[in-house]
């Protein structure tokens, strides 16, 4: 826990509080508000110890909204990119899909492209930065191996190891094309080519709309498109660890979308994405990928619309459900499906007193002592409905706009807040959705 004699950088502190306040998962400084969800955490870290290793796996994250199920992935995004994996996280939504024939699915690869991060590019955009770094490598590598950089057998030297990892990834679907791009990347970064090195970001970030233009620029006959961006991505996770990386770690948020798809015929081709997904990655048909999904309850069980309407889905995943149902203590994670249960008493005022230090650090000491804050929690668990419908999200941003209003006005104290505040909870569960409501 972050005491007041820890550092953090004002830039973190401030995103951080300014994420938490308006309810949604901070990009940047996960690990210092993290409370609990410890045996999920550890059966996660788990599964990158198998990516590591050459393997993969699939996990969908499955909690109620405001749960934490965004902040776990965050929390792992960071965790693994500091251990040496590639990250790449995307909200699915009406235009991001993993399947669609409108460009929907190919925007989820973009997005997941984007958002694309290293030890040392936290924040995204880092697959120009891993290739340069990776030449760079290369180029080390063969210096320290007695070649003189001013030799024309240096060059040759490094041209041969950069094709020979290439040739290591030309099979499979999309491989040849791919392997083709990284090698004229390559050619030219060492011919100070601008414009060649453009093209073959534009390609590798799906961005080229036509065939005909991808092979007059780069000679390739294929492009990343809706169909096949999938394949790509398991050809990235194959480079990343072929130019020094663990392995590739995806993160899909906001599953609910698909849930909502009003067409039953696409909804059951997303579907039937992710049972490709799943089963690539649990017959090792893939290597050093991590693909995790997060959603709600009604996402995963509702028989009409979510994972279960689909029956290859249901079969391999009811079991490892209904094992998670809170009639069991902790739950089993060692399944495919971790389900978020309700933090405890202990850890919602641990996650108070945590807040408390971090908005004290930035704004400064607040008049806030520990029997306030047992006093604000037992009022948000005392509204009515709290035990199904108060989340962590709630009861944070709630109490950040408590030690604002404290901060604003030195005259006030929380038991002033406390007593004018209404005992209402939210009046149903957000997540309950309505599937003949849905409008998309």
């Amino acid at each position: 826990m972050p005491e007041n004699n820890i550092k953090i950088p004002k830039r973190i502190l401030s995103a951080l509080l300014t994420s938490l306040s308006a309810g949604v998962v901070p990009r940047t400084g996960a690990p210092y508000i993290a409370i609990g969800r410890d045996k999920e955490i550890l059966s996660l870290c788990n599964d990158l110890d198998t990516v590591s290793d050459g393997g993969a796996f699939i996990r969908f994250v499955i909690g109620r909204y405001g749960s934490g199920k965004s902040f776990l992935l965050q929390l792992l995004r960071g965790y693994a990119c500091e251990q040496g994996f590639l990250c790449a996280d995307a909200d699915l939504s009406p235009e991001r899909r993993l399947s669609a024939s409108g460009g929907a699915g190919l925007a989820t690869y973009r997005e997941l492209i984007k958002n694309l991060s290293s030890k040392s590019s936290g924040d995204g955009g880092a697959l120009s930065q891993i290739i340069v770094k990776w030449i760079s490598s290369v180029k080390a590598d063969v210096a320290s191996d007695g070649f003189s950089p001013e030799s024309e057998s240096f060059s040759a030297e490094v041209s041969k190891r950069i094709f020979s990892v290439m040739r290591e990834l030309e099979t499979g679907i999309g491989a040849f094309d791919f392997a083709r791009v990284i090698s004229k990347y390559y050619q030219a970064y060492e011919n100070g080519d601008g414009e060649i090195e453009s093209a073959c970001m534009r390609w590798l970030r799906g961005e080229y709309k036509t065939k005909t233009e991808a092979r007059a620029n780069l000679g390739v006959t294929a492009i990343i498109d809706d169909s096949n961006w999938y394949d790509y991505i398991k050809l990235l996770a194959a480079f990343s660890r072929q130019i020094g990386y663990k392995g590739l770690i995806i993160l899909i948020d906001e599953c609910v979308n698909l849930y909502k798809i009003p067409n039953r015929i696409s909804r059951e081709n997303n579907y039937e994405k992710i049972l490709s997904i799943y089963n690539d990655t649990m017959q090792g048909k893939a290597s050093g990928l991590g693909v995790i999904f997060a959603g709600t309850p009604q996402f995963l069980e509702d028989g009409r619309r979510g994972l279960f309407s689909y029956e290859a889905l249901r079969s391999r995943l009811s079991d490892s459900a209904f094992a998670m149902s809170e009639s069991f203590s902790g739950g089993n994670i060692t399944g495919p499906v971790i389900r978020l249960t309700q933090l405890s008493d202990d850890e919602l005022l641990a996650l108070i007193k945590r807040t408390t230090v971090l908005y004290s650090m930035y704004y400064g000491d607040v008049n806030v002592s520990d029997d306030d804050m047992k006093a604000f929690l037992y009022r948000m668990l005392s509204r009515s409905g709290a035990q199904s419908l108060i989340t962590p999200r709630e009861i944070i941003r709630t109490y950040l706009s408590a030690l604002g209003t404290l901060s604003a006005d030195k005259s006030k104290k929380m038991s002033d807040i406390i007593s004018t505040s209404e005992a209402v909870a939210p009046s149903r569960d957000p997540d309950e959705l309505d599937p003949d409501s849905i409008e998309i």
